[in-house]
């Protein structure tokens, strides 16, 4: 018998104010045809004054967590992906965990940008298989609208805030191909590209910082590795393309989606588009996805999903499961 990391329930949050294209054109020599066009975007949510990351991060927690018929204290472990964490420290992680009431298990913050939440869930995998933990909590949460450069009007259209959060509990399979959970993970980064995306500002220049991104490059390099790693991890699995009932990819980019699925040999129709009801929301988008495709009833029990993301780093990476 081989132990399998396997979902549990699934749970998302949206903060309550919409931002339409609109809204862009009133201060920058943009339009709505203009994001449409280049990154499918419509719409993105952003965070209310206040509103902090571990606040969305609680609430999609929650979702998870009565999705699953559980409670705070039933986790072991909880994996927070985000870039845009409360405060330098303590985690964002040890926040969601007071606010689910658990006091027994573990909480700590992964940062990998976008790739943030495949990063995560390969540890809560890895956590699960060698038997540190029985269930975990992962979740994927940003306010990126708070690191925005709101004279540059080729970043600061694409992105959103939001939360998304996935249960993945210990089952036994029987090591095959077929079994329901994580069937493989597969993660990469190289630095020497980490000009290409960043936040010009941190802790030790004492300023916060604001996005800045190589878009065209970004865009090269994210078709190419984002197939390479999708398939290397489908590999690991003892899967092909035509074995892939859904991929769930990071929702930065409509054209990046398209042409990374057409790399793959996975029609359109095959994967789950949240991108322009969204925006890019990082470590928030793939586990937003999962959820709301879940409850569009495009994702069902049984299904192999693919999930494959890349951000600043450059990191990426990407994960096979069996829902």
């Amino acid at each position: 018998m081989t132990r399998r990391a396997v979902v549990e329930g699934v749970g998302h949050y949206l903060p309550d104010r919409i931002v339409p294209n609109s809204w862009f054109a009133e201060s920058l020599d943009t339009s709505d045809e203009w994001i449409k066009s280049r990154s499918g975007i419509e719409r993105r949510h952003f965070a209310a004054d206040g509103q902090t990351t571990s606040d969305l991060a609680s609430r999609a927690a929650k979702a998870a967590l009565a999705d699953a018929g559980l409670q705070g204290s039933d986790i072991d472990a909880i994996i927070l992906a985000t870039s845009t964490a409360d405060m330098t420290f303590p985690s964002a992680a040890t926040m969601v965990q007071e606010a689910i009431g658990n006091t027994t298990g573990f909480a700590f913050d992964v940062q990998a940008v976008c790739a943030g939440f495949v990063y995560a869930l390969a540890n809560a995998n890895a956590l699960i298989i060698s038997g540190q933990a029985k269930r975990v909590l992962v979740i994927g949460a940003e306010t990126f609208s708070r690191i925005m450069d709101w004279t540059d009007r080729s970043t600061c259209v694409l992105f959103g805030d939001g939360a998304g959060a996935l249960i993945l509990g210990a089952e036994e399979g029987d090591g095959t191909p077929a079994d329901r959970g994580i069937l493989a993970t597969d993660l990469n980064s190289d630095g020497r590209y980490r000009d290409l995306l960043y936040v010009d500002g941190g802790v030790a220049t004492q300023n916060t910082g604001k996005l800045r991104m190589e878009g065209k490059e970004v865009f090269r390099h994210a078709v190419e590795k984002l197939a390479a790693t999708a398939e290397a991890a489908l590999d690991k699995a003892g899967l092909a393309a035509p074995d892939v009932d859904w991929v769930v990819p990071h929702q930065a980019n409509i054209r990046i989606i398209q042409a990374t699925a057409k790399k793959l040999g996975v029609g359109m129709d095959r994967v789950v588009v949240t991108v322009q009801d969204h925006g890019n929301t990082s470590a928030a988008s793939i586990p937003l996805a999962l959820s709301v495709g879940r409850d569009r009833g495009q994702i069902k029990r049984g299904d192999v999903v693919v999930t494959e993301a890349i951000g600043g780093g450059l990191a990426w990476g990407s994960v096979v499961l069996r829902w």
